[in-house]
């Protein structure tokens, strides 16, 4: 690639209105692709991925390295490890890997108005930071007003989620979100897929990690699918969670046979 190119797609990506426009690994200062967690497929093998300006998919199995990967994104970011916004800095436990420090974010010329960094398996951390901070004596409003005023602890698992979905999250603004779907039932999922919408129209830009067919069905969207032999794109209907639904979902009675005979 000439210089004269290398520039353009340099100035392309400063003035992309995208708040993550690409994001690369920094291949040259890695030591051993041999240890964790460039050892991991969905690491070993990207150079670089180019994010949706709506919304960026991370799917896979199980210790594929999806949400590896997204928490390093986030971490970049400037957010905690352990989720909430930009404001929070505690820790329960360091269990996030170093990861961050080799990848390099290209953003765009905007500047997001708020964000947020969502992992359903931490949020229980989150909603006792907000109980904790507000139970201080400042004189500052309350940080559970922006969730809509009721302890999320006070809440289910789902209403928590919900809350922090249709109260804290607002327009222009930045998400990373890992397993939202793990505390909502399908109808709270669309639920999610429409405020997710109405954010996107108001100019927010999500990355998200999930197994849900549901919530990957948004059509304006780019799915990367992290394997065993690394991390591509691939089409909404060849995903294999949503083969996997529409089959059972077709013949439940087959897909059942099938399963107690193997």
């Amino acid at each position: 690639m000439g210089l004269a190119m290398k520039i353009a797609i340099n100035i392309a990506f400063m003035i992309s209105p995208q708040f993550i426009s690409r994001v690369t690994l920094r291949r040259d200062i890695v030591e051993s692709f041999d240890a964790y967690p460039f050892s991991l497929p969905t690491v070993r093998t990207f150079d670089y991925l180019e994010m949706h300006p709506k919304v960026t998919y991370v799917i896979g199995e199980n210790g594929s390295g999806k949400s590896t990967l997204l928490e390093a994104i986030a971490v970049s970011m400037g957010f905690n490890a352990e989720g909430g916004s930009k404001n929070f800095n505690f820790g329960t436990h360091r269990s996030h890997s170093d990861l961050h420090r080799y990848l390099r974010i290209a953003k765009g010329f905007r500047k997001p108005r708020t964000g947020y960094f969502l992992r359903a398996e931490s949020f229980y951390n989150v909603a006792s930071e907000i109980d904790k901070l507000d139970a201080e004596p400042v004189a500052a409003p309350r940080i559970i007003d922006g969730y809509g005023g009721r302890s999320l602890h006070q809440q289910s698992h789902g209403e928590s989620f919900l809350a922090l979905l249709t109260q804290r999250f607002k327009g222009e603004g930045l998400y990373i979100l890992d397993e939202p779907e793990a505390a909502l039932s399908p109808q709270r999922q669309l639920a999610v897929l429409s405020r997710i919408h109405d954010l996107v129209q108001d100019g927010s830009q999500f990355i998200i990690a999930t197994h849900s067919p549901i919530l990957m069905a948004y059509p304006d969207a780019c799915i990367y699918q992290c394997s065993k032999e690394g991390i591509s794109t691939v089409a909404y209907e060849d995903t294999e969670h949503f083969q996997v639904t529409r089959d059972f979902l077709a013949n439940p009675q087959r897909m059942l046979k099938v399963l107690f005979q193997s």
